[in-house]
């Protein structure tokens, strides 16, 4: 088994230890949805094991981005995936397609990894991006949806929900019931037991 050398197992390793930490270092702290997280880390490793035995075949990079595009387009038929979800899919496929078949160093490797991995976690911090969380809710005062009207309809929102509202879109509007569907971008309320 000529592919099962040294290189391989510490391309496995480096693997292994670079979708570890993205699932629960980034994408597990901030999300909480165990499900995911575990099989992040069972596709990760499944994609590099795969790509990593294809490698010693004489195969091109077409083929492994071929793959790439057949593993991306898996989607699990039993409930729809995030834009969260498939994004962190995408980054654990793509660790798993470098460690495999990519023809960098294993410091080079690790240097990578390192890179996607702390880019994934500063975007999940306030670092880059302000921290808003999201809510729907149906909003019975009709004339406030007007774009004339919006500052009355953020104060308003800002005073019955007790939320520092950002920003809010309408999703949808029903003129039979008069009322409103909104969707409302706020600022997480300050943790008071702290």
């Amino acid at each position: 088994m000529e592919s099962l050398d040294l290189d391989f197992f510490v391309r496995f390793a480096i693997n292994m230890v670079a979708i570890f930490s993205l699932v629960r270092f980034c994408y597990f702290r901030f999300s909480r949805r165990r499900a995911y997280a575990s099989s992040f880390i069972l596709f990760g490793m499944g994609v590099f094991l795969v790509t990593g035995q294809l490698s010693s075949v004489d195969i091109s990079m077409g083929f492994a981005f071929g793959l790439f595009a057949i593993f991306s387009m898996l989607r699990y038929r039993t409930e729809s995936i995030d834009i969260k979800e498939m994004t962190y899919l995408f980054l654990v496929i793509s660790i798993g397609l470098l460690a495999g078949v990519g023809t960098m160093t294993h410091l080079e490797l690790i240097a990578l990894v390192i890179v996607i991995c702390l880019l994934a976690w500063l975007t999940e911090t306030s670092f880059l991006l302000p921290m808003l969380e999201e809510r729907t809710v149906d909003y019975e005062k009709i004339e406030n949806i007007v774009p004339q009207r919006r500052a009355e309809l953020l104060e308003d929102l800002r005073t019955r929900l007790g939320l520092d509202i950002c920003d809010v879109d309408i999703v949808s509007v029903d003129f039979l019931r008069d009322t409103a569907r909104l969707k409302v971008q706020f600022l997480p309320p300050a943790d008071t037991n702290s």
